[in-house]
């Protein structure tokens, strides 16, 4: 497959031919079962993840093909078009998600874990990867391709930036057991490690270091990797004085990132999961 989305990719027909449409539908029956990821662990590089860079591209194809159509419910009260390549995700209750009614939208072309609850209105764009028990919450955004691992809480208002274009960059990574709060950013193929608590607010970008008080470190990304937030990390926003010219005459402070602690068992009781709602 991977070989086959590549020519595609490479190689634009004039016309897509049958054959070039089932290739797609193959790739994204394997998307939505998550047995092709836009990324995936790899304990050889040194963010713990590789970018799956044809898989990036088999996406990209899927808007390529498609013809934008009709696909609303009702035209005259709520218009929606798209490409017909990328409806909505087929879902029934045997999937073992909750789509709490009220508006939420999953994409067609990835993979929602078993119990992952989707309070409404949220949406989970295409080629992402959703691990089992994690919850979604309200006015949540899941971009295209990224990766958020099991029992997460992606609280409400919080954007998990995508990534799905230029092909080879690697798409926003959160992985098991983390904390992302309300309002909060990760952009730019920003990787949250296991168990990281994102206090509300909390922005990361590759732009902007983070700096770790408790063990005397500065983490950024740079041309060959990305932002990396340690394991158990607790970050919470911050800010640090400008000190050279206009900007130190004036007192000015510019928003950072902080890491005020690790987890431990008072942060484990205060965003502990409660099985209840699940």
């Amino acid at each position: 497959m991977q070989a086959e989305i590549e020519r595609l990719f490479a190689e634009k027909p004039s016309v897509y031919s049958e054959n070039d449409f089932a290739l797609f539908a193959r790739f994204k029956a394997a998307l939505n079962q998550g047995r092709v990821r836009a990324a995936q662990p790899d304990p050889s590089q040194k963010s713990g993840w590789r970018v799956n860079e044809w898989v990036k591209k088999g996406v990209l194809v899927g808007f390529r093909m498609g013809a934008v159509t009709d696909m609303s419910i009702d035209r005259a009260r709520q218009p929606w078009f798209d490409k017909a390549t990328w409806p909505v995700k087929q879902m029934d209750a045997s999937s073992g998600v909750r789509i709490v009614p009220g508006g939420s939208s999953i994409r067609d072309g990835c993979f929602i874990g078993k119990g992952v609850t989707c309070m409404p209105p949220m949406f989970v764009n295409t080629g992402t990867w959703v691990g089992d028990g994690t919850m979604i919450d309200s006015h949540a955004l899941v971009g295209s391709c990224a990766q958020v691992g099991r029992n997460c809480h992606i609280s409400a208002a919080a954007q998990i930036g995508g990534v799905l274009e230029p092909v080879g960059a690697m798409p926003v990574i959160v992985e098991d057991d983390v904390m992302v709060g309300g309002n909060c950013g990760v952009y730019e193929g920003a990787v949250v490690k296991t168990r990281a608590v994102l206090a509300s607010g909390v922005i990361l970008t590759r732009s902007t270091p983070v700096y770790d008080i408790a063990r005397g470190e500065i983490y950024s990304a740079n041309d060959d990797e990305p932002l990396v937030i340690p394991e158990g990390a607790v970050v919470v926003a911050g800010s640090r004085a400008v000190t050279r010219g206009r900007g130190n005459e004036w007192g000015i402070s510019l928003y950072t990132p902080v890491i005020v602690k690790y987890r431990d068992s008072k942060t484990d009781a205060r965003v502990q999961l409660e099985d209840l709602l699940r």
